[in-house]
């Protein structure tokens, strides 16, 4: 791997989400993918050894210094690179709290935030509904104010951590006459009433992490849970994401060079024709060729984090959407070429890496689309070229 100048604080996380990944998510991955069980021993594991402070600031609980985004990335790789499913109960646990953090005022902040830092309580971050997916701007969900309280009707779709998190960042329509301007952004707690869980989904892959429905009705929920102010809910979403796709691109990243590495250990056991399958040219060029995508996607990802932790206030959107593009086709092709690498072997649940071709097809799909990244990127870049035509 080359040398990404990580500081030696960086190094510590890193190398400490990769004892856990190897030593307690490794050794369990194949039977929580057989069950579909959420992970809570090995949640538990990472919350003792602080992983879930790395993206938090110190002023609630946390480490994330002024590398949040990279703490993120770090951590987010090395857990997937051994179970991109059993991984999103920390990438997700981010996800939910980045609203919070982007945009919150300081009294949510002191009220939330401590409690994720130590992995008391995990996150999750609800935008999706049944009529609105890649379409962010057309959530049906509602929320009424009532003297002191919002009323939430609605239902949110395919959420990560759902039933199992106890901190939701939801966001829903305050003002629906005014489209995307009526969104906000409340915090809902678990146990709030009104606020139940749809079944549990059957999923092809990450099948260790829980996905939901979250069905609010009539569920109130107290003023001062809104995060920043009443229509600014669709533009806190649209800061989250640019800060949270790099992290998705750190899952593929951590799913392909998983799938790598065992493509390359395969190859040097694997023995054909009287040799190791990696002496044979057509498997070392195609192996050669799997090694510089992964390098491309960390180079890209890495140098994406970065940039958002030294420009705070500039937005990203380019960057991560690039990042967390890239990274998930590289991902499917990676983990397609793996199984192909172990020949029938790949195709059989006895071997790890048929897993790996399932997880990464997700990363391609939520947090937008790739097709949707690909939109925001074309879209700024035309934008961006017109605007330098027009001085």
């Amino acid at each position: 791997m080359l040398d990404y100048q990580l500081t030696e604080e960086q190094e510590m996380i890193r190398d400490l989400a990769r004892t856990i990944a190897d030593n307690e998510i490794r050794p369990v991955a194949a039977e929580y993918d057989r069950t579909g069980e959420f992970p809570w021993p090995v949640v538990e594991k990472m919350a003792e050894a602080g992983l879930f402070g790395v993206f938090i600031d110190e002023a609630y609980g946390g480490l994330a210094g002024d590398s949040r985004t990279m703490n993120m990335v770090l951590v987010t790789e090395e857990l997937s690179k051994a179970c991109g499913g059993i991984s999103l109960s920390f990438a997700s646990t981010a996800l939910g709290a980045l609203p919070i953090i982007v945009s919150a005022s300081e009294e949510v902040k002191q009220r939330f935030l401590p409690a994720v830092a130590t992995g008391e309580r995990l996150a999750a971050f609800a935008l999706t509904e049944p009529q609105a997916g890649s379409d962010a701007a057309g959530i049906r969900t509602t929320a009424v104010r009532d003297g002191d309280h919002y009323v939430v009707n609605g239902l949110k779709q395919w959420i990560t951590n759902g039933g199992d998190a106890e901190i939701y960042t939801v966001v829903v329509m305050t003002n629906p006459d005014k489209g995307a301007r009526g969104a906000s952004a409340l915090v809902i707690e678990k146990d709030t009433p009104g606020f139940s869980f749809g079944k549990k989904e059957d999923k092809m892959g990450i099948r260790a992490s829980s996905t939901r429905e979250l069905v609010f009705e009539d569920c109130r929920v107290p003023v001062e849970n809104l995060i920043g102010r009443e229509g600014t809910g669709f533009i806190t979403a649209m800061k989250t994401f640019d800060a949270s796709r790099p992290g998705v691109g750190a899952q593929a990243l951590g799913i392909a060079q998983g799938a790598l590495d065992l493509a390359v250990d395969w190859s040097i056991q694997r023995r054909q024709f009287g040799s190791p399958v990696s002496s044979f040219q057509g498997l070392r060029f195609l192996l050669a060729d799997m090694a510089t995508k992964v390098e491309a996607s960390r180079a890209l990802i890495y140098a994406t984090a970065k940039h958002i932790d030294a420009n705070p206030k500039v937005r990203s959107t380019i960057y991560s959407a690039m990042s967390k593009c890239f990274a998930s086709d590289v991902a499917m092709s990676v983990t397609t070429d793996a199984v192909q690498v172990f020949g029938g072997s790949g195709y059989m649940r006895d071997y790890p890496i048929e897993k790996y071709m399932r997880d990464a097809k997700i990363t391609q799909i939520y947090e937008g689309t790739n097709q949707i990244q690909r939109e925001e990127i074309s879209k700024i870049l035309i934008g961006e070229h017109i605007s330098g035509q027009d001085k």
